[in-house]
């Protein structure tokens, strides 16, 4: 009952919410698109909890310097977006360019300021991350991306792109490194919600000047250390190293065995 008691008040409010923003968009400037979006992922939050039973639970904001960071961020979850989106005045963030074949959002994603890349990667996405990341930095604003550029199941990880290292290079910002195990009660895009407490880390900032291979190693460590951390105490499980999915498309995905047992643990 929890699962499709949060799915209507998700799809209500998503359509609420959006059918308000696009009003909104028409007046000119980022901030009423920005004020009603920060009302949509904060109720959404708020949803999670009430409706759903998901409690987040938030830890290590100060780590988060007073300056523009880039927050690079585990990718569990359609909540992941709403748990950190939630969390700050403005923040501008990395989004593949799927989401503009639905109506209408490109419009939207625009006045946010978002950083729409392409997701079959190459050197246009490159270019066009370089262009609209530096829009962002020219702004102040803190920039959220998913180095992995892909939802993964809890216990599992993609290999680490280098947009993220592009942009720690260029800026000459700090990388926040964020943990989650939001995963183990919302996974991926599934419909089942699980209650629990799920918790969203930000970890000890990378400071600018390592070099490309010191960079990526310390970020995925981090990263993956630590939500494989947050997995073991959600579950009461013993930690375990997290699983490269295999993404070649000759080949079975790779996913451990724990991945489709975990959310069960948690029940």
């Amino acid at each position: 009952m929890r699962s499709f008691a949060f799915a209507v008040v998700y799809w209500l409010f998503s359509i609420f919410y959006s059918l308000a923003a696009l009003v909104l968009s028409l007046l000119p400037g980022r901030k009423p698109v920005l004020w009603i979006i920060q009302r949509y992922t904060r109720r959404m939050v708020w949803a999670m909890d009430a409706v759903a039973g998901i409690r987040l639970e938030v830890r290590g904001r100060e780590n988060v310097p007073d300056e523009p960071v880039i927050f690079a961020a585990k990718h569990q979850s359609w909540g992941d977006g709403f748990s950190i989106y939630a969390q700050f005045a403005d923040l501008a963030f990395v989004t593949g360019d799927h989401l503009e074949k639905y109506p209408l959002m490109g419009t939207l994603l625009r006045k946010l300021g978002a950083i729409v890349v392409n997701n079959c990667g190459g050197h246009e996405a490159r270019k066009n991350l370089s262009q609209r990341s530096a829009e962002a930095a020219r702004d102040g604003r803190h920039i959220l991306i998913y180095p992995e550029g892909h939802l993964n199941a809890p216990g599992t990880y993609r290999r680490y792109r280098s947009g993220v290292w592009h942009m720690y290079k260029n800026f000459q910002r700090p990388v926040v490194p964020v943990a989650t195990n939001l995963g183990l009660f919302w996974q991926e895009t599934h419909y089942k919600k699980t209650p629990g407490t799920a918790v969203l880390q930000f970890l000890e900032p990378i400071p600018v000047g390592l070099d490309k291979h010191a960079f990526m190693a310390t970020l995925q460590a981090r990263i993956e250390d630590a939500s494989q951390a947050l997995i073991a105490e959600g579950t009461g499980l013993p930690i375990q190293p997290s699983v490269l999915v295999d993404e070649t498309p000759e080949r079975a995905t790779r996913r451990p065995k724990s991945a489709d047992t975990l959310a069960q643990s948690v029940e």
